[in-house]
Order: structure tokens, then sequence, then C-alpha cells
């Protein structure tokens, strides 16, 4: 369960509205790093207080700033940990970009989260290919409709 929040908090936290162009230097990587940990921080706050309202642990759970920080923190770092491992993983297949294969295979130790890394791709797959599909049947309609006149 553990792995699945991380996941979730980092795809949140990289979906937030965080300007990726910045410049290099250690001012700007400190204040994007910073950045990044207010956004997982932020998210990590939502879902306890989601999980607190829905009385998923005890009904009358709470969840005090200080657990909220340290899971943050916690999560951060275990993010971090996979974004090296991903690199790691590209970069021995002489690839410079990260993709799914990578997560995949990070998540090889975790049979849950392996298999639900899975089914999401494998969505995507066919998302892909209907909509593949679609745009070349359209394109076919359309040459048609023009051979037409």
């Amino acid at each position: 369960i553990f792995s699945r929040a991380v996941l979730f908090v980092l795809i949140r936290a990289l979906r937030m509205d965080i300007d990726s162009d910045l410049e290099d230097g250690p001012a700007e990587d400190l204040e994007y790093r910073q950045r990044l940990k207010a956004a997982v921080h932020y998210t990590v706050g939502k879902i306890c207080e989601q999980v607190s309202l829905a009385g998923l642990f005890h009904p009358e759970a709470k969840f005090s700033p200080h657990f909220i920080a340290m899971l943050s923190e916690a999560t951060f770092r275990q993010c971090e940990n996979l974004t090296a491992d991903l690199e790691s993983f590209a970069k021995h297949a002489k690839r410079s970009t990260v993709n799914s294969e990578d997560v995949k295979l990070s998540a090889r130790r975790n049979e849950s989260l392996r298999l639900h890394i899975e089914s999401l791709s494998d969505q995507r797959v066919r998302s892909h290919e209907s909509e593949k599909a679609a745009r070349k049947e359209k394109k076919q309609q359309k040459k048609a409709n023009s051979e037409e006149k």
C-alpha cells in the first residue's frame, strides 16, 4: 500500500503547477527541490485528510502535523530513490530517457504494485491503439470523401 501511495504522491506532485524549466544552478535547484517537497507535503496532507474523513482506519483517527511532515519526508526520499533507480535502469539499457519498462522493473519486488503498474501500462497501450485506429479511420474517410468530389 505504501508503494502505491508513494507512486500516487509522486505523480500528483509532478502534475502540480511547477515550472520545470529552471536554469541550472544551486539556488534554482534548492528552490525547485523545496517546491517539490512542498507539493508532496500538501498532497500527503490531503490524502491523510481524506483517509481521516472516510474513517479508513479508526473512525476517530486524526493525523498530527508532525506525522504528516514525517510521512511527507519519507515519501519524498522514497521518490528520490525511485528516480535514481529509474535513471540507472535507463542508463544500463543505454538510453537517455526513462520509459515504462524502467518503471515496471523498479516494481519487480512488490507483486501488487507490479501488477498495478502493468495494468496501467496495458490500459495505456490499448487506449493509444484505439486512438491510432480512430485517427486512421478518420483519415481514410476524409480521403474517400475527397475522392468522391
